[in-house]
């Protein structure tokens, strides 16, 4: 059987290596690995999440709630909007994009994305038959060369992305450049703030002046529910609205529903969780500052680019290399707009940071 011909050309996403993956390839012990290479959550999840999960995990033989008002108001009150402002679903983040794609993308479109960034924009949206073209992130200034975005602009531009700690490089969008981007086209832009918690920045007041704004958003980060799959964005009312016409009804899992909520209710977790990360990053940055050969850029969420070309080695070696000592970091040569000289670096606890800063200097000193 053949496939369609968009997925005979898909080229496959490429995600962060596993602890498990790494453990069974280098015959090392899963509890002793360092994992930097997937942004996630140094601290775990909420305890209160926990407790509420062990409470109700008798709930799996149900199927999901179709209406989950409640949870809508919790990341509303979160967010600063109304209820009708929000829409919810599940794999997190990447199904809220491919919900998009359902409900303003025709075969032939145009999506505008700033390289280097975040490729699972392309990856979902080529499926819907959109076309990508790509603006400039400017990586020495780590900025948005917002020109090359306006000049992107055609009248087949349906989405236009801007993330705001951008991925991979940790540069903030200013609120002036977006509102150039919104106020030259009538085309939806995706504000992208999976790391919004970490810059304490972000673009909510946007939606009141401009209705082609929509705001993506995760529980994967600072919330630390990554396993749970649970994403949602923010828009006006008509848009959230032509997008639960398409969504899958029970994409949200009970326990996923219920984990959230908690976890929204766990104000000092969020705290911590944010000044933990915080404190790696800053932390990471000063270490890897200090070795010579490295050049690592100042970043706004919780992780660090990093241009390691003076080691002599490719991303793709030093990463092997720190592999085989039981760290994993992202290798970025898979970004478009990065060349094999680059990696980024997620927080982690200060403890694991100072063995990854020993082993690291240990390998390219």
């Amino acid at each position: 059987m053949n496939p369609s011909k968009v997925v005979k050309k898909l080229d496959p996403y490429v995600p962060g290596r596993s602890i498990d993956e790494i453990a069974s390839n280098y015959g090392l012990q899963p509890e002793d690995i360092i994992k930097l290479g997937s942004n996630e959550n140094p601290i775990g999840p909420s305890p209160i999440a926990i407790e509420s999960l062990e409470k109700n995990l008798h709930l799996i033989s149900q199927y999901p709630e179709t209406n989950l008002s409640s949870l809508i108001k919790g990341i509303a009150s979160y967010s600063g909007v109304s209820p009708a402002n929000v829409i919810l679903g599940g794999d997190g983040a990447d199904e809220i994009l491919d919900v998009l794609g359902k409900a303003y993308i025709e075969p032939g479109d145009e999506i505008i994305i700033p390289i280097p960034g975040y490729m699972y924009y392309e990856f979902t949206l080529k499926i819907h038959g959109a076309i990508p073209v790509y603006a400039k992130w400017d990586v020495p200034s780590n900025s948005l060369d917002v020109d090359s975005v306006i000049q992107a602009i055609s009248p087949k531009t349906k989405l236009i992305f801007l993330c705001t700690p951008n991925n991979p490089t940790g540069g903030l969008i200013s609120k002036d450049d977006i509102k150039k981007v919104i106020e030259s086209t009538d085309a939806i832009v995706v504000i992208d703030e999976a790391y919004f918690e970490f810059s304490d920045v972000n673009n909510v007041d946007l939606l009141k002046d401009y209705k082609n704004v929509f705001i993506l958003r995760t529980f994967s980060k600072v919330l630390g529910l990554a396993g749970m799959r649970i994403g949602y964005g923010l828009s006006n009312p008509e848009i959230i609205e032509y997008m639960y016409r398409v969504k899958p009804v029970f994409s949200l899992t009970k326990l996923s529903e219920i984990a959230a909520t908690a976890t929204l209710q766990d104000k000092e977790y969020i705290k911590k969780s944010t000044e933990v990360s915080i404190e790696s990053r800053e932390f990471l940055y000063t270490s890897l500052s200090n070795f010579k050969n490295l050049k690592v850029f100042e970043s706004k969420a919780n992780y660090l680019l990093v241009d390691i070309r003076e080691t002599g080695l490719t991303a793709k070696e030093l990463s092997e290399n720190l592999m085989k000592k039981g760290v994993i970091v992202r290798d970025c040569t898979s970004f478009k707009g990065l060349d094999e000289y680059w990696i980024r670096v997620s927080v982690g606890t200060i403890e694991k940071d100072k063995k990854f800063i020993k082993i690291l200097d240990e390998l390219i000193s």
